[in-house]
């Protein structure tokens, strides 16, 4: 009689413990990024000017402390007014590549094509479990938005600098060359660098 009761109660825990198990592991897995990423989440971020534009952002450690970051294409009219309140930095790597990156001079220059104003990348740097969802960051600044970048296609993949590898952002820039760029921390900022080629 012990026999039965014994199995009968290893059946039912067997049963009914994976269930428990795939429960609580379904409960704690992270949101894609791109169902997290909305208008109000990138408002919420960075400020009204800003707004998704289309392109699904990208999640890999681009500073290298082993936590994921975000990139999220977008478009920002004025990310100076916001940056203050919303804690973040305006680079503008491109300009600077070429001579002259002060954000507060380059984010009034103008081109002629209304599709490729206020281009910009959203950068959030992740910390701790929650990575770049995280509510408060542990690293300051956590947040960049890199402006006057003219890109049309934007993937994350590795890049070697010197004898080493680090995540970089490669943008696929807008022109008649379809040059292609790559964007990587160096610590402090992020860097601009031109590659040549098209990524297609």
């Amino acid at each position: 009689m012990k026999l039965p009761r014994f199995l009968l109660l290893l059946s039912f825990v067997l049963l009914v413990q994976p269930q428990s198990f795939w429960a609580q592991q379904n409960a704690s897995k992270p949101q894609p990024p791109d169902s997290v990423i909305t208008n109000d989440f990138v408002q919420k971020e960075f400020g009204l000017s800003c707004s998704l534009m289309g392109i699904p952002p990208l999640v890999a450690d681009l500073n290298g402390d082993g936590v994921d970051d975000i990139v999220i294409p977008a478009r920002c009219k004025n990310p100076m007014a916001d940056q203050a309140d919303k804690d973040f930095v305006v680079l503008d790597p491109y300009y600077t590549f070429f001579g002259y990156g002060n954000p507060k001079v380059t984010t009034g220059f103008s081109t002629d094509i209304p599709e490729d104003r206020a281009l910009a990348l959203l950068i959030i740097h992740g910390s701790g479990k929650e990575a770049w969802r995280a509510p408060t960051p542990s690293a300051i600044p956590a947040k960049f938005v890199i402006v006057n970048l003219p890109y049309k296609g934007v993937t994350v993949k590795k890049y070697q600098i010197r004898k080493k590898k680090l995540m970089a952002i490669y943008v696929e820039e807008k022109g008649a060359d379809q040059m292609t760029a790559v964007l990587f921390w160096d610590g402090k900022k992020y860097r601009y660098e031109p590659m040549g080629s098209s990524m297609e």
